[in-house]
């Protein structure tokens, strides 16, 4: 008597089609396997999870969530490296802007004569 599962079946020219089909999807598998290893990821993932286990086994402080810090490590959380220089470029800029207008504003109520007070009033 033979074990239970798919009954096996033979296909034209005598070929066993469940063997056949289960080579096809290895195959497929094995190709994206090495796809995702020539594009980098399997490195990157690989890092992300040895920076998880150093952070959590070594130094003994776990983070709050594992999943939040794999996304970081992948970068998934986060403007890439030239955008936050250019963010913090307008930052500046922005900040600066704002000290003039503030600085230009207690002048005008100097001025006039109008405290922040009655300003917010009108």
């Amino acid at each position: 008597m033979s074990a239970p599962g798919p009954e096996r079946t033979t296909g034209f020219l005598g070929f066993d089609l469940l063997s056949v089909s289960f080579q096809a999807a290895e195959s497929k598998r094995e190709q994206y396997r090495r796809y995702l290893e020539k594009s980098g990821v399997m490195d990157t993932i690989a890092s992300a999870l040895v920076a998880l286990y150093e952070e959590t086994v070594i130094s003994s402080r776990p983070p709050i969530s594992a999943l939040d810090f794999i996304k970081l490590h992948l970068g998934g959380a986060g403007p890439e490296p030239a955008d936050a220089d250019t963010l913090r470029m307008e930052l500046a800029d922005l900040q600066q802007k704002n000290n003039l207008l503030m600085e230009e504003n207690k002048e005008l109520r100097n001025k006039y004569e109008v405290s922040p007070e009655e300003g917010a009033a009108e």
